[in-house]
């Protein structure tokens, strides 16, 4: 049985001078895009995301120290995986300061953190650059949590991961607390989870079904509609008995996407035309198919009367939750399907819906639409935690906390 996120204790629990002159580690999730040519921040969004619980401890006088992932190095030092250029960024957004370490290991950093003056920040080096960090190693987990007294999480996007900084150095405090951005995605995804607003509205995208059957299977039993789109209707498709030619599809998916569709057929929603080519190529000619798709065509986005059939759908008010893309929308000629329903969801919440929008491929595709992030009322940091839990999974890095 999964506890309730909603009984977790938040930043929102304790007064600012609470944390006065107190040393606090902030789990934060910085695994931002890097342009590794110019060796530039691509997209800020996971940084900005955290400035409020930031802004709140540095206005508290705490002592910050900040330790998040980038990538996949790991256990080893990789240079374009460096969160040097992310503490930079953070220091022009909050205009201060920010210390960088580059391995708290070996630098004495508690008795650094104990010189510095309330309200300052610090930043360590990639956790994964230590491979004890993913596999929670017990040493490890303590050394990190000897920095600080006081333990907040501020990513939510890896608290379905049982590692040192998200779950094994928590058990070490006393105070282990949730930070804003957590704290609200607590709060919209058991709002989803109980009592979600009808008519609820789920957008499945993305190419994989594997990925999300256990988060498909519950909402599609809470859901009044549900659109499947992206790679992930081709297997539908396919399923069904429909021509998809060359398509994406997931064969060992076929059987139970049968069950679910005969089970849930009056629910589902897919694609009635496509955008079709040749080869995954951005420079190949398209054209629109009607229902079958031709040999040796592949679908890379939804069609016009698919367009129109989805926008049908996205009226609100109600709930709505998307997570994934249309199509190959990286891909200018390809965009179009996942740029409507982008719009389609924002115009909803202005109708009075409740949307949620999960998963860094659906950000991406939100920016691309030019939709502003106040037109959607929450967009979800953690595409993998979100799944997990909507499927039933416990969030280690959210049960450990108070």
């Amino acid at each position: 049985m999964v506890t309730p996120l909603n009984k977790k204790k938040t930043l929102r629990d304790f007064p600012k001078t609470y944390f006065n002159g107190k040393k606090v580690f902030v789990r934060v999730d910085f695994n931002v895009p890097i342009n590794k040519e110019s060796n530039s921040i691509r997209e800020d969004y996971r940084i900005r995301r955290a400035l409020p619980t930031i802004d709140f401890l540095i206005e508290s006088g705490a002592k910050i120290i900040l330790g998040s992932h980038l990538g996949r190095p790991k256990g080893t030092i990789m240079k374009d995986l460096s969160l040097e250029i992310v503490s930079s960024r953070l220091s022009e957004l909050i205009n201060k300061e920010v210390l960088f370490c580059r391995d708290f290991m070996k630098d004495n950093l508690s008795e650094k953190v104990d010189d510095m003056p309330n309200g300052s920040v610090i930043m360590l080096e990639n956790l994964r650059f230590h491979k004890e960090e993913t596999a929670n190693d017990k040493i490890f987990s303590s050394n990190l949590a000897s920095l600080a007294e006081i333990y907040i999480n501020e990513a939510f996007g890896t608290s379905h991961r049982a590692h040192s900084s998200t779950y094994g150095m928590a058990q070490g405090f006393k105070t282990k607390i949730a930070g804003f951005l957590v704290s609200k995605e607590i709060k919209f995804i058991s709002r989803m989870m109980k009592e979600p607003e009808h008519p609820f509205l789920v957008i499945i995208g993305g190419s994989k079904i594997r990925d999300k059957i256990s988060a498909l299977g519950n909402l599609l039993e809470s859901a009044d509609k549900i659109i499947i789109a992206g790679g992930a209707a081709y297997t539908f498709l396919k399923a069904n008995g429909i021509n998809i030619g060359s398509s994406i599809y997931e064969e060992e998916m076929i059987d139970w996407v049968r069950e679910v569709y005969k089970k849930y057929q009056h629910k589902i929603v897919l694609p009635i035309d496509h955008v079709i080519s040749k080869s995954f190529n951005k420079d190949d000619p398209c054209s629109i198919s009607d229902k079958d798709i031709p040999e040796e065509h592949m679908a890379l986005d939804i069609g016009p009367k698919t367009i129109e059939l989805f926008n049908s759908i996205i009226k609100g008010p109600g709930y709505i939750f998307w997570n994934g893309p249309m199509g190959v929308f990286e891909f200018e000629q390809y965009s179009s399907g996942t740029i409507h329903v982008a719009r389609a969801v924002a115009l909803a919440t202005w109708r009075g819906a409740t949307s949620v929008v999960g998963g860094g491929e659906t950000i991406a595709a939100i920016r691309k639409a030019e939709v502003l992030e106040s037109e959607i009322s929450h967009m979800s940091t953690g595409g993998g935690a979100l799944l997990e839990y909507l499927g039933g999974s416990q969030l280690p890095g959210i049960e450990i906390l108070d």
